[in-house]
């Protein structure tokens, strides 16, 4: 028997059961370079099952001389982990922008063995920018604070001096004061929507029905713009509850349906796509705690309107950025600060045919992962 099946048998069922268990990538690559175990995320990501990896070295997988190659190697000789950010390992196997942090590390017991994990940079990034949108939520808090005590009251005392003006002008003047008094209003209308960033109050929660809240937002959305536009649920019926507040969770996603509704509005067929799913293994930091939470709970609405101009996705849900004429960009500030406030995820995704919203949840605390 070969040194490569003696190490291939060596990758025992604990270890292969350790190993699908995570939610990356991983191959247990032997002293000859051949793959001798691979967990199911590995599977999924090099398109081939098990046994067809198994047959394959590690060279085989990745474009000719990649770096990860010699970081397998640096790793056997080394006897000690290495790792390396963001290697574009992109080959017609497993397609375009696949650039990985790759992290190996010798195996003990199984001389000349490196488990090799590979970490997509794509959802490292948008772990990074879901943190600098919570960032960005934040940063308007104190402005908005600021504008409700600094602001509003002097508005108050200019409006009502335009109100008496306008009974003893002439009727020329009359429409600047009534100009006077709209734009107040409009501006204090502003000042009402940043004061939400400004409420720092703990969320009152409690287990929710997704689904329940998903129904509710349909409703909404249909009486305002009725069946110009369809709607398909895509649903999970097995969920357990989330942990959320149901009437903030009504806004988020009514914004986000709101939102797709006038990116498809000139679209021959417009259609919103709400789908549910159980994605285990997504885990994250909140602010404030030391604790990773599970976000198990994955919600997306999806349009097939013509997508986000590729100038705005790094900035989409900063306060102020907006492609539209009249937007305040400020809707999916609000709906990044009510998710980050769940201990939640959002990310956009324009990559492909759909514009896609996803929006990752924990689970209701009884049920905590």
């Amino acid at each position: 028997m070969s040194e490569r099946q003696k190490t291939k048998n060596a990758a025992d069922v604990p270890y292969q059961a350790m190993m699908s268990a995570l939610p990356h990538p991983i191959i247990l690559v032997d002293r000859e370079g051949f793959v001798a175990a691979a967990n199911d995320m590995a599977q999924i990501f090099f398109q081939s099952s098990a046994s067809v990896l198994s047959r394959q070295s590690l060279s085989d997988l990745l474009p000719f001389g990649s770096p990860v190659l010699a970081l397998v190697d640096q790793a056997r000789v080394r006897l000690a982990p290495v790792n390396e950010y963001r290697i574009d390992i992109s080959n017609p196997r497993i397609g375009a922008d696949k650039v990985v942090d790759v992290y190996a590390a010798p195996v003990p017991d199984r001389t000349g063995s490196v488990s090799v994990m590979l970490q997509e940079r794509s959802i490292a990034d948008k772990m990074d920018r879901q943190l600098t949108h919570r960032d960005s939520a934040r940063s308007v808090t104190g402005l908005a604070a600021m504008l409700g005590h600094e602001v509003k009251n002097p508005l108050s005392g200019i409006r009502g001096a335009a109100q008496l003006l306008e009974s003893s002008v002439s009727d020329e003047d009359r429409a600047l004061t009534q100009l006077i008094t709209q734009e107040t209003d409009r501006i204090v209308r502003l000042i009402d929507r940043m004061e939400i960033f400004s409420d720092q109050r703990p969320v009152e929660r409690e287990g929710v029905n997704i689904h329940v809240v998903l129904d509710r937002v349909k409703q909404l959305a249909k009486a305002e713009f009725g069946d110009r536009v369809r709607i398909v649920e895509q649903y999970d019926p097995s969920l357990p509850s989330v942990f959320a507040n149901q009437d903030q969770l009504v806004q988020v996603f009514l914004n986000l349906v709101k939102n797709a509704s006038e990116a498809i509005i000139d679209v021959p067929d417009p259609e919103i796509v709400l789908t549910t799913a159980f994605r285990p293994g997504i885990r994250i930091q909140v602010p404030g705690s030391t604790e990773k939470t599970s976000l198990p709970l994955e919600i997306c609405v999806k349009d097939n309107g013509a997508g986000i101009p590729k100038e705005l996705e790094d900035c989409l849900f900063d306060p102020f950025v907006t492609s539209k004429t009249n937007g305040s960009g400020l809707g999916l500030a609000l709906v990044a600060k009510l998710i980050g406030d769940h201990g939640g995820v959002i990310e956009f995704d324009g990559s492909g045919r759909q514009t896609i919203f996803r929006v990752m949840l924990p689970t209701s605390s009884s049920e905590q992962l």
